[in-house]
């Protein structure tokens, strides 16, 4: 196995891979995950000082592709700094969690694995987006793991009949109507536009497509379209905010689109344009 150098406090592999950002890896062994991404089966094992990694196949690419995919080049300990004094909560929590990154993960499998998210749980997520795989996606030579499908792959009536025999249920047809509309839009074409636009239009264009409401789109905003300041709220993010930043908001049983608002923007306020991936540290401090 190949090494980049890389401490534990600078990445926590366990929480960034399984922690819900992406739905393809597995922990094969102790501080050993495996998964696919970037069209290719990877190993990588955490060691106090680096990580070891292999790709299948390999390629003179590899060390530059974990190195984008996790972001490396960011300067998360200064980034720590900075939210710790923000936010005396963060600092208080964040010392028992170093090294939370957000992975940089491409928009396809972005978009159509948080669609797959909706009402569901990490285990049964994974599920499905494998099963999405094996499908649609061309198999990894040398191992029984499949790539991610081409959005072309996931267009047609068919696609829709098949993921309903295999139990997506109602997201089945939320699938088949984005890799359509995708398609239409030029894909790769329409998702560079969205990196080029402000965030809050980006969310805006992601909430049209089937099956992306505002807690998807910000998921994809913040993980796959390089705008950070996006914070997806859940159930648990609105006790976090009731208890600790907004009291005023117990009077709500439910996240309406309003208090979903406030949240994000109270956060924006606090931890500015990374506002999501201190979010997301946050979050770690809190469960």
């Amino acid at each position: 196995m190949k090494k980049i150098l890389c401490s534990r406090e600078q990445v926590n592999l366990k929480c960034v891979l399984l922690g819900g950002q992406s739905f393809r890896w597995k922990e094969t062994n102790p501080d050993e995950y495996s998964g696919v991404f970037g069209g290719g089966f990877w190993t990588l094992k955490q060691n106090d000082d680096h990580i070891a990694y292999k790709r299948i196949p390999t390629t003179n690419l590899d060390e530059k592709m974990l190195s984008n995919y996790l972001r490396l080049d960011e300067p998360l300990e200064l980034y720590y700094k900075e939210w710790s004094l923000c936010d005396p909560i963060f600092k208080k929590s964040a010392e028992r969690f170093k090294g939370i990154r957000m992975l940089k993960q491409e928009p396809i499998e972005n978009i159509l694995s948080f669609i797959c998210s909706s009402n569901n749980n990490i285990s049964r997520i994974s599920s499905m987006v494998e099963k999405m795989c094996t499908l649609y996606g061309e198999k990894i030579d040398g191992t029984t793991y499949y790539a991610f499908p081409n959005i072309e792959t996931l267009v047609g009536q068919q696609v829709e009949e098949d993921l309903k025999v295999a139990k997506f249920g109602y997201r089945a047809k939320f699938i088949r109507q984005t890799a359509e509309k995708m398609f239409e839009l030029g894909c790769n074409k329409w998702i560079d536009k969205l990196r080029n636009m402000n965030y809050d239009s980006a969310k805006k264009e992601l909430m049209l497509l089937p099956g992306v409401g505002p807690k998807v789109a910000d998921c994809i905003c913040l993980m796959s379209l390089d705008h950070l300041e996006a914070v997806p709220v859940d159930t648990h993010v609105f006790q976090i905010a009731c208890e600790n930043y907004l009291p005023h908001l117990k009077k709500y049983k439910t996240v309406t689109q309003p208090v979903y608002n406030e949240i994000g923007d109270c956060f924006r306020k606090i931890f500015k344009k990374n506002a999501g991936w201190a979010h997301t540290v946050r979050i770690f401090c809190f469960v």
